[in-house]
């Protein structure tokens, strides 16, 4: 049964889309803290980079795990109260990892962690649905610009205090910012009632049936899949490649690249309009083409700090749009259903993130930085392949 939505507004006060921008950024930046900080965590246990280069692998499977589970009951349940409940829990999970005795230990936290960290994917479906038609697409790119703002900032974040105080640290403050944002989230979101609940079996059989039927679902979720295994192959592996450079680049230094990244965050509610009102894939083949730039500048210019400065504005700026217009497109297919066209979306999208980390670690390994490359190159051209069929 389809969840009857209430009227969309005139127009969606600008204080609720704020909210629910600053809610993203600050609890998906959970998934993030790890990066900059995995060679702080190596020494800790005394493992190797192949071993820890598992953590952000299993912290992006945990968060495909969430959306599949846990996101579908943004089409059946109140909102508030699901977004509340997923935050208490991810605070519980980020103490659990700060207070680790060993590397498994560690896993099986962050796992948990990324199951919880699925608010953002509840906020985003739910500012698409508030938001009426013409403000829908910058509604969801002004979301996805505190997301985005979240993910960037994470690493320069946790890059300072790691290097300061050490990564567990980082762990115990990101808890408390989570207590803190679950008390402020009850008192300022609007309280958003599902009509029509939907029992949860047949929320999750529905799932399949909308991945058989829309085409244009299918289309932009392996889009994203593909961009954001790139995404992820250089984000999982540039504190190790600072690390290896000559100057032993440390957590401070990785994390900076965050800020760098910042131009596709702030670009990202001028998508998702451009994206709502050309309806075609031109967006995404820009989008795409600007990754394969800056893995080419990556592969040339990777051993100096500007180089990779120039391809990882490339990078950040092709991901994110090209992810927000295809969230602007399948918000658009079926009004009732956004939750779960949500779920189809973004567990494909960081199924491909895990897998490209996972690659990212191996090829980094193996080859050093020009594998990193390497593999980013070929999802790109995959991709491209793809919107052009």
């Amino acid at each position: 049964m389809a969840e009857a939505l209430q009227p969309a507004p005139e127009r969606l006060p600008l204080r609720i889309v704020w909210t629910m921008a600053i809610a993203s950024g600050a609890t998906v930046a959970n998934l993030y803290y790890n990066q900059p900080l995995l060679p702080e965590i190596a020494r800790s246990f005394s493992a190797s980079l192949h071993a820890v280069g598992l953590v952000p692998t299993v912290t992006q499977i945990g968060y495909g795990l969430g959306m599949l589970l846990v996101v579908p009951l943004g089409d059946a349940r109140e909102r508030r109260r699901l977004v509340v409940t997923c935050i208490g829990a991810a605070a519980v999970a980020l103490v659990a990892i700060a207070l680790s005795p060993t590397l498994p230990s560690l896993l099986a936290a962050s796992l948990l962690m990324g199951i919880a960290t699925c608010v953002p994917q509840i906020l985003v479906p739910l500012a698409a649905g508030l938001a009426p038609p013409g403000q829908r697409g910058r509604a969801v790119g002004t979301v996805m610009s505190g997301l985005l703002f979240g993910i960037l900032l994470s690493r320069t974040l946790s890059g300072f205090v790691g290097e300061a105080v050490g990564w567990r640290a980082m762990y115990f403050v990101a808890a408390a910012l989570m207590v803190a944002l679950a008390v402020a989230l009850h008192i300022e979101l609007p309280r958003s009632e599902a009509h029509a609940p939907i029992r949860y079996g047949m929320l999750l059989r529905s799932l399949g049936e909308l991945l058989r039927s829309e085409p244009a679902l299918r289309l932009h979720a392996g889009l994203g899949a593909l961009s954001f295994a790139a995404f992820s192959a250089f984000w999982a592996t540039l504190a190790l490649h600072l690390n290896a450079l000559p100057g032993h680049y440390g957590p401070r230094t990785a994390g900076s690249y965050g800020v760098v990244g910042l131009v596709g965050a702030l670009a990202a509610p001028l998508v998702g309009k451009s994206a709502e009102a050309r309806g075609d894939r031109r967006i995404n083949a820009i989008a795409i083409g600007n990754i394969l730039a800056g893995f080419v500048v990556l592969w040339l210019f990777g051993n100096s700090l500007l180089g990779l400065g120039a391809g990882c504005i490339l990078l950040d700026f092709g991901a994110q749009a090209n992810h927000i217009s295809n969230q602007t497109r399948i918000f658009a297919l079926r009004e009732g259903a956004r939750s779960r066209l949500n779920t189809v979306y973004m567990v494909t999208y960081f199924a491909g993130g895990a897998l490209g980390a996972y690659a990212g670690a191996i090829a980094f390994a193996s080859f050093g930085w020009s594998g990193v490359c390497a593999v980013g190159a070929a999802c790109c051209t995959a991709a491209i392949l793809l919107v052009r069929r």
